[in-house]
């Protein structure tokens, strides 16, 4: 039985259809003081798979207590899925006194979980914070689907050297083009300073291609520089659309063509579905 928490029912609802499962009913309920409440009232299975995005404190709380409540409704098996996981950059102490917030998640959520499926974490080293077996959905190349066919001798950009992987995921995908990245230096967690790549952009349409859009900062001066350089269209696709705070009126303002988003975090600019892959995740996990 699919479980889905209040961030992620879209995206369960298309895993629930693509496993052919049934999409249990859940209550999200909050007290007076603040508290939360996530309750599964009418489960019967003995596999329960909790699709929750962690895209706030409150998601934390909620995932933990749906995992606790489908254990406590009789489920043997629980497997976690987590399209999006918050505090996932925090992955280790930048200064003394810091905690590695991603490994004090991934150990609460390792007490409820049997198994857990991740779609692009930040870094896949995380992985090992968790005490459960992990499995890591790779999601990159779907973001080549929405593109126009007729992209003028493509170039996909990643905003830094570490995102490389991801670019030439969706330029595979897409079946031509070129791929390069950005010089990135990160001031602060939201002061980040970019440098052009040595690709000829001029008269050509770009796709900036990252696991995650947050503040928007990155994509916008990204665009200002290839505006300079004479590139034609531009296209932000990301994995995971966080676009927080005024994100999308950044991007629309630097002239961004389109953003292109995974349902991970459920925004408008979610045109791709994640559900495919994380359903032939979940049979991998039930075969093994």
């Amino acid at each position: 039985m699919i479980v889905p928490g209040a961030s992620s029912q879209a995206l369960a609802a298309a895993l629930a259809a693509e496993l052919g499962e049934p999409l249990a009913a859940v209550e999200y309920n909050r007290f007076p003081d603040g508290e939360t409440l996530a309750a599964v009232p009418e489960f019967d299975a003995e596999r329960a798979v909790v699709v929750a995005t962690t895209d706030s404190n409150d998601a934390w709380v909620e995932l933990l207590q749906l995992q606790d409540a489908v254990r406590e409704a009789g489920a043997s098996e629980v497997v976690t899925v987590i399209p999006y996981m918050g505090y996932a950059r925090q992955d280790r102490a930048f200064e003394a006194g810091e905690p590695v917030s991603a490994r004090a998640m991934a150990r609460a959520v390792s007490t409820g979980a049997d198994r857990v499926v991740l779609v692009n974490p930040h870094e896949e080293s995380i992985s090992d914070f968790f005490d459960a077996h992990v499995t890591i959905c790779d999601a990159a190349g779907r973001l080549a689907e929405p593109l126009p066919d007729d992209l003028a001798d493509p170039l996909f950009l990643s905003p830094d050297a570490g995102a490389t992987e991801l670019a030439e995921a969706a330029c595979e995908a897409y079946g031509s083009g070129e791929t390069d990245y950005f010089e990135k230096t990160r001031h602060s967690g939201t002061e980040v300073e970019i440098a052009p790549s040595d690709a000829d952009t001029e008269g050509r349409d770009v796709v900036i291609v990252d696991d995650i859009v947050a503040t928007g900062t990155t994509m916008s001066e990204a665009v200002s520089h290839l505006d300079d350089d004479g590139a034609a269209r531009v296209f932000a696709a990301c994995v995971h659309p966080l676009l927080a705070q005024n994100a999308r009126t950044k991007l629309e303002r630097a002239g961004i063509e389109r953003v292109i988003g995974t349902d991970t975090i459920e925004r408008d600019v979610s045109v791709v579905s994640v559900a495919p892959l994380v359903a032939a995740a979940v049979d991998a996990v039930e075969a093994a």
